[in-house]
């Protein structure tokens, strides 16, 4: 079994080089909307000390960690091939050989993320050189604790969903791509990639709660900084766990019933 791993995480970073140019723009890509949000919130706090309930340094920890976030949770190598792999038959080259796909393919996302890990470190230690920022880090163990925990909750979430939205290629292959296209941006502001989720009216925020979107960024970020504390910490991990299996459950349902769609083709 570990060797299985090791030989697939291997192939998946020797992969992940062989597209340099994609792998190139994509950290170009974080970067760079990374800078103008960090510059965009700047210029908002230099005439007011506190804004949507956070000062110039919260809000700037939290811009700073979504270039992490982002990059381990929302990168996914393995949600457009999947599509792919269903759309023009190459499904079944993995269907003969003794392996799961959904841990085939997993693996090669955590190889993906890993690599965007090592890349985001050399991103920010640069961009700390060159900005300076001041920076809000935990004061306790929980804390960390619970975003390391939050972060392994919300990378597994997120493959799941991606790989559940690409499974309707079993039915309809040819939307599938504008329909993954809509969910991701409607995802990534929905997560807290794009601004802090609590600046939303209530009631949105409560809504938002009973959706997977909120774990995949926002909670997590808003643990480390301290926003989360005590027994809510207890209460949101609980309730990413709980999504987390009902959206693997639903991926399997999905599977299943695509699997029986696709062997009646004769792909």
């Amino acid at each position: 079994m570990l060797s299985k791993f090791f030989i697939i995480f291997n192939a998946s970073l020797q992969n992940e080089f062989t597209y340099r140019l994609n792998f190139i723009l994509w950290r170009f890509r974080n970067v760079l909307r990374l800078l103008m949000t960090y510059f965009l919130w700047r210029g908002i706090f230099v005439n007011s000390p506190q804004v949507f309930g956070y000062d110039q340094s919260q809000i700037l920890t939290y811009i700073l960690l979504t270039l992490i976030v982002v990059s381990i949770v929302l990168s996914s190598p393995s949600g457009e091939r999947i599509g792919e792999e269903i759309a023009n038959g190459d499904l079944s080259n993995y269907l003969v050989k003794p392996l799961n796909y959904l841990r085939y393919w997993f693996i090669r996302d955590v190889a993906s993320k890993i690599l965007n890990l090592s890349f985001n470190i050399l991103e920010l230690s640069l961009l700390f050189l060159w900005l300076r920022p001041i920076v809000n880090l935990p004061n306790n163990l929980i804390s960390i604790f619970g975003f390391v925990y939050a972060i392994s909750i919300a990378v597994g979430i997120y493959f799941l969903l991606n790989a559940s939205l690409r499974f309707f290629a079993f039915w309809s292959p040819e939307n599938i791509w504008s329909i993954a296209f809509l969910t991701f941006v409607f995802l990534e502001t929905l997560s807290g990639a794009v601004f802090p989720l609590d600046i939303l009216p209530k009631t949105v925020q409560i809504g938002l709660q009973f959706t997977p979107f909120p774990y995949l960024i926002y909670y997590p970020i808003a643990i480390f900084l301290g926003k989360i504390q005590g027994l809510e910490i207890i209460r949101i991990l609980i309730q990413s766990t709980i999504w987390l299996f009902l959206i693997f459950r639903f991926a399997q349902f999905i599977w299943k019933k695509g699997l029986k769609t696709y062997g009646a083709y004769g792909k």
